[in-house]
């Protein structure tokens, strides 16, 4: 057991869980944008509250929820620790790291833009998830259901239609594209998944990746902003 934790603590076993946790989240962000972009339907919000509602008491969906904040905040811990690491490692081996011309920008701010986009996360979960936890959303009822659902979608438009949330939403997801755009090719890497026949496809997924999914929740916020 002693062997595990030294591994979990080492450079290598911190990279790992960073790899692991990353790709999960990467997973995650494909599914919570398929749910949000429910919002761009013209049904008054019905599709996006009744998605939430089964999101929010689903037993199964909660159970995967919590793990999926214990995985965020482990996720951005393991950076901050990394990127400790390796900022004094760069201070004590200057001559043994790369020079800043053989690695992006998105490489060298990774600790800049994880903590941006961890910053927007607790903005965002304190503007809708909690809003909606604490019973303070309109109560609407459709057809379909048997109950009342928490308005979800009053929320979210209300929200859009403030120009600092909207430019702070779009500004987060260009952090995470860059984020992504490095992150994503970074965790095969570390992996193991590192061959000449497959490191181009990894990487051309990666930044097509990084573009789509952050485009898909930027559009959002802007479109609502804008023509609603």
């Amino acid at each position: 057991m002693n062997w595990i934790l030294k591994f979990l603590k080492s450079s290598i076993g911190q990279k790992l869980i960073m790899s692991l946790t990353g790709l999960f989240l990467i997973l995650f962000l494909v599914v919570h944008l398929g749910g949000n972009l429910q919002l761009l339907k013209d049904d008054g919000g019905e599709a996006f509250n009744i998605y939430a509602y089964y999101m929010t008491h689903n037993p199964l969906i909660k159970v995967i929820s919590y793990g999926l904040y214990f995985f965020i905040v482990l996720h951005a811990i393991q950076g901050i620790v990394l990127w400790a690491y390796n900022k004094k490692a760069r201070g004590s081996q200057k001559y043994a790291v790369k020079s800043a011309s053989t690695t992006t920008w998105a490489s060298r701010s990774m600790g800049l833009l994880g903590s941006l986009i961890l910053i927007f996360i607790f903005i965002h979960m304190g503007d809708f998830w909690f809003a909606m936890k604490a019973d303070k959303l309109p109560m609407v009822a459709y057809d379909d259901m048997d109950v009342k659902v928490a308005d979800l979608y009053y929320k979210v438009n209300l929200s859009f239609q403030q120009l600092w949330i909207v430019a702070f939403y779009v500004l987060a997801m260009i952090g995470l594209a860059f984020h992504l755009s490095h992150g994503f090719q970074s965790a095969f890497q570390t992996l193991g998944i590192n061959h000449d026949r497959y490191n181009p496809i990894i990487k051309g997924v990666g930044k097509i990746y990084s573009v789509i999914v952050p485009l898909g929740f930027a559009i959002i916020p802007l479109y609502y902003y804008f023509f609603k």
